[in-house]
């Protein structure tokens, strides 16, 4: 059962031998995480995840969450999970000790919550929501906003939210409506309402605080004259006790393709005149402060598509190794021939590869940003730290856009590995397609992860950023050919060349009268651009393997198959990628020049 969430030995690889997670632990911050405490703390994360929060997912999509007389409450066998989630202390692993965290870099975090989203990721939405809430308070809050909600938010005692979204203005928040007024203690009247609010009401905590984006009386127009509220579901006193009902009332939740287990609530803000919030951080900063959530619950998002994706590969392969049909290929003409397992069918191994492949690559980007997040913790040197930092920036919408996209890509072909039993309810993956999808759209559609990577990250620091991404990916080519795989390497330092043309003319388009024209081909850039970061972390991985396959004999097969996913992605994607960068450098207008008309309809 435990195959079915994340590989162990793939988590383990990624983190003591890609990323050598250990060399943290002689830095003071994280000098206890040594490789027996990252290794238990793994362990233990796999054994709650198995033993406690993968019972819930089937249950939590057949129950899901019900909505009665303004109350939600999630299926009975959610609170018993929270409960022990919550005693270990996992919610803030990476935090302050003295808010409620465990203090661990953000990379061992990244291994156990692969555990913990492949065990039931709409359980997780809720303690990964508030995570990201209570960051805001740490980043913009006052001392006694701190006091009040911090350690209750990071321990889980209380939950959160984020209220952005309103029924007029999706993506586009510089229109929402919700209004604030000041009242004379210093608090603000808040009324509006938001929609699509992930764990927005629920029964698992007492109180649910919501960071709340709202537009001052008499503030300016579009995003400039937004801040940012925080809005308790019940108020809270000076002493930390709770006060009254702070209207807050849930009108209603979806019905949702996916993530049944998650409530998604439409919440109205001061119906009767009685909700008051406190601002967090400054007047008409709201969108600057929201920005510091945006890469952590972006990441998240990746991460949770990642997880379906990794789940949906470990069930088919192991479906593929005991369901017999068919005769082996070479034995076709053969009557007496016996039927085998698909695993030794091409078109099923293609699948599998391919799977094993994009899964291997997106497990060490994901773990990858966390890392470099943790250098920035560890690194003194301002220059250092900002390389790290744009590392984060340019690689973030590929860690949500583009791994999204191909984990539902993966959950498509695990389906198609099980064949008609992968469209029923009886097998996991018909769940985590439907789960996966949503994973596309929310917390900024992957459109716009692309527009963001060409219009912002693209051409930040005058482009340094993107040129020091580059960089890095030339480090690992150096480093594959010293183990001897100079084919591979050459193969990947002609598409790393390519892209940097790519990324160059993009700019200028973006730049020109043909600015439409790019942002058309923003999502095709997005996807050659993480082609070409999957393709460099599977070269990675086969350089360091690649060594070990004659020194290993129990983890040969291991380190063979590291080999093996370089080696097919390299071939058999990366040419594609090269053609399609070749679409993006014509950088045809016939998207943007059709009639509306022409379309049809």
């Amino acid at each position: 059962m435990a195959q079915l969430i994340a590989d162990r030995r793939d988590v383990d690889f990624v983190l003591h031998e890609q990323f050598k997670v250990e060399e943290l632990s002689k830095h003071e911050k994280y000098e206890e995480f040594n490789k027996k405490t990252v290794d238990l703390i793994v362990s233990e994360a796999r054994n709650l995840a198995i033993k406690e929060i993968l019972p819930t997912q089937k249950i939590g999509d057949e129950v899901g969450t019900k909505f009665e007389n303004g109350k939600v409450t999630v299926p009975e066998e959610f609170h018993r999970a929270w409960k022990i989630f919550k005693e270990g202390e996992w919610l803030a692993m990476p935090e302050n000790v003295e808010y409620g965290g465990q203090g661990m870099p953000r990379v061992v975090s990244m291994a156990a919550s692969d555990y913990f989203l492949g065990a039931n990721y709409a359980f997780m939405m809720y303690p990964g929501l508030t995570h990201g809430a209570a960051k805001l308070v740490e980043a913009f809050g006052t001392d006694k906003q701190k006091e009040l909600f911090l350690k209750n938010m990071f321990t889980g005692e209380w939950t959160g939210t984020m209220l952005l979204t309103e029924a007029g203005a999706g993506s586009d928040v510089g229109a929402l409506e919700t209004a604030a007024v000041k009242n004379a203690d210093g608090t603000y009247s808040i009324t509006g309402t938001k929609i699509f609010i992930s764990s927005g009401e629920h029964d698992l905590s007492e109180n649910i605080i919501h960071p709340v984006l709202a537009r001052i009386e008499g503030a300016p127009a579009g995003t400039r004259g937004i801040s940012l509220f925080l809005v308790p579901k019940f108020r809270v006193n000076d002493d930390g006790s709770l006060g009254e009902f702070n209207d807050v009332v849930c009108t209603g939740i979806e019905e949702k393709m996916g993530i049944h287990g998650n409530s998604t609530a439409s919440l109205a803000l001061g119906g009767s005149g009685n909700c008051v919030g406190t601002l967090l951080g400054e007047e008409n900063k709201g969108m600057r402060a929201m920005f510091l959530m945006m890469n952590e619950a972006r990441l998240l998002v990746g991460f949770q598509g990642f997880s379906c994706a990794s789940s949906a590969y470990l069930s088919s392969l192991n479906y593929a190794k005991e369901r017999v049909q068919g005769k082996n290929l070479l034995q076709m003409m053969d009557k007496d021939a016996p039927s085998v397992t698909i695993i030794n069918h091409p078109d099923v191994r293609r699948q599998l590869i391919t799977m094993k492949a994009y899964i291997e690559g997106m497990r060490s980007l994901i773990y990858y940003v966390a890392r470099c997040e943790d250098m920035i913790d560890i690194t003194d040197n301002d220059e250092e730290k900002d390389k790290w930092h744009g590392l984060v920036e340019v690689l973030i919408p590929i860690a949500k856009g583009y791994v999204t996209d191909k984990s539902f890509d993966m959950c498509s072909h695990a389906m198609q590995v099980y064949g008609g039993y992968g469209y029923i309810k009886e097998y996991p993956v018909e769940q985590l397609l439907r789960d996966c999808r949503i994973t596309m759209i929310y917390e900024g559609t992957n459109g716009i992860q692309a527009m963001d990577l060409l219009g912002r990250k693209l051409g930040m620091k005058k482009g340094k950023y993107f040129m020091n991404f580059l960089g890095e990916m030339q480090k690992t080519i150096a480093e594959a050919k010293e183990a001897g795989l100079e084919e591979y390497a050459a193969k990947l330092e002609t598409a790393i060349n390519k892209l940097g043309e790519v990324a160059m003319h993009m700019g200028k388009t973006a730049m020109s009268e043909k600015v439409l024209n790019a942002f058309a081909f923003a999502h095709p850039f997005m996807e050659v651009v993480g082609d070409v970061v999957v393709a460099w972390m599977l070269l990675w991985r086969a350089s360091i393997a690649a060594p070990k396959v004659e020194q290993s004999k129990k983890d040969a097969d291991f380190y063979k198959g590291q080999v093996k996913s370089a080696e097919f992605f390299l071939n058999s994607v990366l040419p594609i990628t090269l053609g399609k960068m070749e679409a993006i450098l014509a950088t045809n207008g016939a998207a943007m020049e059709i009639e509306e008309s022409s379309f049809g309809g």
